[in-house]
């Protein structure tokens, strides 16, 4: 079986060799992880988790050619799956999180990888899990929210009533499903729904994100008018939250005119953040 495993992970970093970059898939419970490196030697570790859609959106024919623009600026790309992919669960309802970081510091391990530099980046769901990622665990150094939520939201269950996310086998609080938002729902109306919710201010307060528990650069890329959720408002509320805090590293907000896929077209402003803020600069 030794030997089996060793071909395994020799044909699996030959996949890609054509091109000069490696695919690498990881051994890594109740998470599908596939890294992709570059060939030079202590690459920032760059961590891509999808969203609602679930399964490993990174890993997608449709994100090969943003996927290898990381690989080509020298970093190191890991694609995760936390639910709907192979070995994960099927539902986005009580991930843990441990297990998502878990995956990070098994690619970390990686020989070829500075596992003093990692960044992560999430869209819509995978944003809200990347800003908890770096407010739990200290050794992520850059959070790249795209579309995300300031609060935790109930897991996507019919009954909406657990939390989306774990932390040591308890749920993290999050803002239920209020009485004023089931019209919202019934009529397919999402982003109403959840303004309707954040309006338990108390629950909301709760279930807030402990963004300034980041150790490190954050960008928030939020659309103007996003017909899922309220992301622009949510965007300034963990600014101000920032702000209230003293948070000591750089942060950034870009309000992009158009719907919840906007952010997705400007990329540029990801990497150009990442070039200034996150690469150039040391880890604290």
């Amino acid at each position: 079986m030794a030997n089996i495993s060793k071909y395994m992970l020799l044909v699996s970093m030959l996949i890609l060799s054509a091109n000069t970059f490696a695919q690498i898939f990881l051994q890594t419970p109740n998470v599908e992880s596939v890294l992709y490196l570059g060939k030079s030697e202590n690459q920032p570790l760059i961590v891509g988790l999808g969203g609602s859609e679930g399964g490993n959106a990174w890993t997608s024919d449709h994100w090969k050619k943003t996927r290898d623009k990381f690989l080509e600026k020298g970093y190191a790309f890991l694609a995760l799956g936390y639910f709907g992919a192979s070995g994960t669960p099927d539902t986005l309802n009580k991930i843990a999180i441990e297990d998502v970081y878990n995956a990070i510091k098994i690619a970390g391990n990686n020989s070829y990888v500075n596992k003093d530099k990692i960044a992560v980046i999430g869209g819509s769901r995978g944003a809200d899990l990347a800003l908890l990622l770096a407010s739990y665990y200290k050794d992520i150094n850059c959070v790249l929210s795209i579309v995300g939520s300031n609060v935790v939201f109930p897991g996507h269950t019919n009954h909406f009533s657990t939390s989306c996310w774990t932390y040591q086998n308890k749920e993290l609080p999050f803002v239920p499903v209020n009485d004023p938002a089931v019209p919202f729902l019934m009529r397919g109306n999402l982003r109403g729904a959840f303004e309707a919710m954040l309006n338990d201010t108390l629950a909301a307060a709760k279930a807030a994100i402990k963004v300034e528990q980041i150790k490190g650069p954050v960008l928030f890329l939020s659309a103007t008018k996003d017909e899922i959720c309220p992301s622009t408002p949510m965007a300034e509320m963990m600014v101000e939250r920032l702000k209230s805090k003293n948070f000591s590293y750089h942060f950034e907000h870009k309000a992009i005119e158009g719907g919840h896929s906007e952010p997705l077209k400007y990329f540029y402003l990801i990497f150009d953040f990442l070039e200034t803020n996150f690469e150039k600069n040391n880890a604290k």
